[in-house]
């Protein structure tokens, strides 16, 4: 079975990149594909081992490293050009635009979707507010994503099976594409991460620092709790309005190694997330070092904590709700133990092993058929 896996494009190693990680685990003979690659060395042979990436013509645009997402209105045509035809099997790992690869009768195409391209539905307004583009600029991307969202639709006819990563995006999926989707959990290395009994006396966050993620939301929380202390972790294009507004109680960390990251989620208090995921791996990884989360109550969240007994959710997006959450919180003795075990449901191992049995069952039912 000769075998391509597509990715939207490499830059990062987040965790859609932990998904590839994990399914070369399973099979190490994928040919690869992506709109761009720009991954460290490092990052590739994690993520890779090491192999290269087939890309489009995406990549040798000017400032397509600085900035990809900005060649948006290139991306279907782009993503077209893959010439996949000689492969059995064609797996996609797809949040915007992978699962738009073009495959025939006698190929099983089967996608794992991290989600339908959030920014050209379900945060499509908020992905404009934010961008603050002028008018004509704003008519220009209200034209492109309105041609994405049809092209987004058409291609959907285009993948045999979708796997979605949680059941918050399954319903998504059938929203979006109305398809039918089998559930996986994303990996995570739970065996990475320990348990600190004795906590410390601060909370904890930790993302890139852009407006969905709700950084600010936090920040301006803890602004009205001078008493306790909130650690922030992460960069990017948010970090210097969010510093400029975090009072003394609000220690700003910057990007951490991959240690640092496990000691700050080890001893904190708690892990405090306020955006409304697909699913959101770092609050599992914070449960896999027993450290509670506080959390919106929306989305992936509503899979992974368990409202006290694994940490604590709240349902409004807003300071007062966060506020009140983190009271209750304080009330509740929480076993470091208990939330341990419950991260341990989203095992990688558990990952390699439910994705192997779905790839090969689809593709055994596939061809007697």
């Amino acid at each position: 079975m000769k075998k391509a896996l597509v990715h939207d494009w490499y830059y990062v190693n987040g965790g859609a990149e932990k998904v590839i990680h994990s399914l070369n685990n399973v099979w190490d003979d994928f040919d690869h594909f992506a709109l761009v690659d720009f991954l460290s060395e490092t990052d590739r042979d994690y993520i890779l081992k090491g192999e290269s990436v087939n890309t489009s013509f995406i990549q040798s645009l000017p400032t397509a490293k600085s900035n990809h997402r900005k060649f948006l209105q290139l991306f279907p045509y782009a993503i077209e050009q893959f010439d996949l035809s000689s492969y059995d099997l064609v797996l996609s790992s797809s949040a915007s635009i992978s699962k738009g690869v073009l495959t025939n009768q006698n190929q099983l195409h089967i996608c794992y979707c991290h989600s339908p391209m959030r920014y050209a539905w379900d945060l499509y307004h908020q992905y404009l507010r934010d961008s603050r583009f002028n008018r004509i600029k704003g008519i220009y991307a209200k034209r492109v994503l309105h041609k994405i969202r049809l092209w987004d639709v058409i291609n959907s006819n285009r993948v045999d099976a979708f796997v979605a990563n949680s059941n918050y995006i399954k319903g998504r999926i059938k929203k979006v594409y109305n398809r039918e989707a089998h559930v996986i959990y994303p990996p995570v290395d739970v065996d990475m991460f320990r348990v600190e009994e004795t906590k410390d006396n601060y909370y904890f966050t930790a993302s890139r620092l852009v407006p969905y993620k709700k950084i600010e939301l936090i920040v301006k929380a803890f602004n009205n709790l001078p008493e306790k202390k909130l650690v922030v972790a992460g960069d990017g294009p948010e970090y210097k309005n969010i510093k400029a507004m975090a009072k003394t109680n609000i220690e700003l960390v910057g990007f951490l190694t991959e240690e640092e990251l496990k000691s700050y989620l080890a001893k904190a208090r708690a892990f405090v997330f306020a955006a409304e995921e697909d699913f959101g791996i770092i609050p599992v990884e914070a449960q896999a070092s027993g450290t509670p989360v506080i959390g919106l109550g929306k989305g992936g969240l509503e899979e992974t904590v368990i409202d006290k007994k694994t940490g604590v959710l709240f349902k409004q997006q807003n300071i007062e709700s966060l506020i009140d959450a983190i009271g209750q919180f304080e009330k509740l003795e929480l076993d470091p133990q208990d939330i341990r075990t419950n991260a341990e449901r989203f095992s990688k191992k558990r990952f390699e092993k439910e994705i192997l049995n779905f790839v090969t069952d689809s593709y055994d039912r596939f061809k007697n058929t």
